[in-house]
C-alpha cells in the first residue's frame, strides 16, 4: 500500500511507477532460509557406523556417516554430538578433524557401570544406526579470545576433544601452539598414542606429554597425576595462556585447584562440559539436612512418580517416560530447563543459569536434584541453547 506522505517527495512519482512494474518476487524465503539453518544447525542426524576401531583394550572409536552418505555438518574441533539411544542420551566429543566432513569419529571409552557407554561399545556393529543431535558446545579454540599459544590438560577419554584439534592444526598447517599434557591410568590405557606420537613429528608446535597414574616399571616418563609441580615442570611459566581441561568429574575441581596455585587466572580455565557430578552431596551447598537416598515426589501436569533425591531429575523424567530435549547433560546447553513451580531442588555448581533463574524458578534438570516433594512445569520452559553458546 502506497503511504500517503509518499507523493510529497521529490520524484516520488517515478519510484512509485517503477516499483508497480516490478515482477512480484514470490520465492519463499522462508523455507529457503529454513533448509540452510537445518543444513548447518541440524536438529537431529541419522547415522550409520561406518567403521569400529579397537583404541585400548577400554575404548572404541565408532565412524558415523551420514545414511545418506551426504557430507556431514561443520563443526569446531572440540564440539560434540548428542547420541540418543536406550531412552536416554549422551554426549561424546567428535574426535576426527573438522577438515573431513564425509565422517564424525565419536571415541567412547567404558565406565564402570556406565549405562551407554557399556552398551556401545558392547553392542554397537558395522551398519547400525545412530540418531544423534547436530555439533554442538562452546569447547572449542576462538583465536580472538583464546591465543595461539594454548595447554591442554586432558584425562582418559578427555582427550578426544584435543585430538581433534591437533588433527585440525596439522592438516591445515595452523601457526598454533598446542601443549597437550594427558593423564592416563596406565600406558596400556592411553587413547591415540602412535597418532599423537606421529603428529608431534609433524607439526613443531605439536607438544605431547604423557603423565601415568599406575605406571609399570618399564615407563620411564612422567608418574602420579597432574600436579601443579607438574604442569610448571612441563610447560614453564603459562603467561596467561588459555588451558583447556576435558575428563574424568574429578578432573575439574582438582586442576582449578592446581592451576589456580600456579596463578593462573580463572577466566583463562576452560572446561568441556562431561556430565553431572557424580556425588553432588559433596558440593559446599547440598543441604546438610537432605538425604540423597531419601525418595520424593515429582510431579508434572497429571503424572506423579517417586525418585531419589540424589538421582539428576532429567535421568528420573526420562525413567518415567518424560524426555524434555537435552544435550550436554552437563548443566551447560539449557535445552533441558525446566520451571520448578513447587518444592526445591538443589542445583549443581555446573548449572550455567541465567541471572534470572533464580528469581523465576528455572533450573536445567540434568544437574537439578530433587531434595522435597516438587510440581514442574515443562511446557513453560522455553529452552534456547547456548550452542551459539562446549568463552
Amino acid at each position: 500500500m502506497k503511504h500517503p506522505l509518499a507523493e510529497r517527495f521529490d520524484g516520488a512519482a517515478e519510484i512509485l511507477t517503477e516499483i508497480d512494474a516490478r515482477i512480484p518476487d514470490t520465492r519463499d524465503y522462508t523455507t529457503e532460509t529454513r533448509a540452510t539453518i537445518d543444513a548447518y544447525h541440524p536438529k537431529r542426524l541419522l547415522l550409520r557406523v561406518a567403521a569400529i576401531i579397537d583404541e585400548t583394550a577400554t575404548t572404541k572409536t565408532f565412524r558415523l556417516k551420514n545414511h545418506t552418505d551426504d557430507a556431514l555438518p561443520p563443526f569446531s574441533a572440540g564440539q560434540y554430538v548428542n547420541v540418543f539411544t536406550d531412552s536416554t542420551s549422551r554426549p561424546y566429543a567428535i574426535s576426527s578433524s573438522p577438515t573431513t566432513l564425509g565422517h564424525y569419529d565419536l571415541t567412547v571409552r567404558r565406565v564402570p557401570g556406565g549405562r551407554i557407554s557399556n552398551m556401545l561399545i558392547d553392542t554397537l556393529r558395522i551398519g547400525h544406526l545412530l540418531t544423534t543431535t547436530g555439533p554442538m558446545g562452546t569447547f572449542h579454540h576462538n583465536p580472538l579470545f583464546h591465543g595461539d599459544r594454548v595447554v591442554f590438560l586432558a584425562g582418559g577419554s578427555g582427550v578426544a576433544p584435543a585430538m581433534s584439534m591437533i588433527r585440525e592444526i596439522v592438516e591445515l598447517g595452523l601457526e598454533r601452539s598446542f601443549h597437550l599434557i594427558y593423564g592416563s591410568r596406565d600406558a596400556a590405557d592411553i587413547i591415540f598414542r602412535t597418532e599423537l606420537d606421529s603428529r608431534i613429528a609433524e607439526h613443531p608446535g605439536i607438544t605431547v606429554d604423557h603423565v601415568i597414574a599406575e605406571p609399570t616399571p618399564q615407563w620411564t616418563g612422567r608418574t602420579g597425576f597432574l600436579t601443579a609441580d607438574t604442569i610448571q615442570d612441563l610447560t614453564g611459566p603459562l603467561d596467561g595462556r588459555m588451558v583447556y581441561v576435558c575428563g574424568p568429574q574429578a578432573l575439574y575441581p582438582y586442576a582449578v585447584e592446581q592451576l589456580t596455585a600456579l596463578g593462573q587466572p580463572r577466566k583463562r580455565i576452560r572446561f568441556e562440559a562431561n556430565g553431572a557430578p557424580s556425588d553432588p552431596t559433596a558440593q559446599p551447598h547440598w543441604p546438610a539436612s537432605a538425604d540423597p537416598a531419601a525418595e520424593v515426589t515429582v510431579t508434572v501436569g497429571d503424572t506423579s512418580f517417586r525418585t531419589r533425591s540424589g538421582r539428576p531429575l532429567l535421568d528420573a523424567l526420562e525413567d518415567n517416560g518424560i524426555r524434555p530435549e537435552a544435550a550436554c547433560r552437563s548443566g551447560e546447553c539449557s535445552l533441558c530447563r525446566v520451571r520448578i513451580v513447587k518444592g526445591e531442588v538443589h542445583t549443581a555448581s555446573e548449572s550455567r543459569l541465567r541471572l534470572s533463574d533464580n528469581q523465576f524458578g528455572y533450573t536445567h534438570s540434568c544437574v537439578a536434584y530433587p531434595i522435597t516433594d516438587v510440581e514442574i512445569d515443562i511446557h513453560s520452559s522455553p529452552s534456547i541453547p547456548r550452542a551459539i553458546r562446549r568463552a
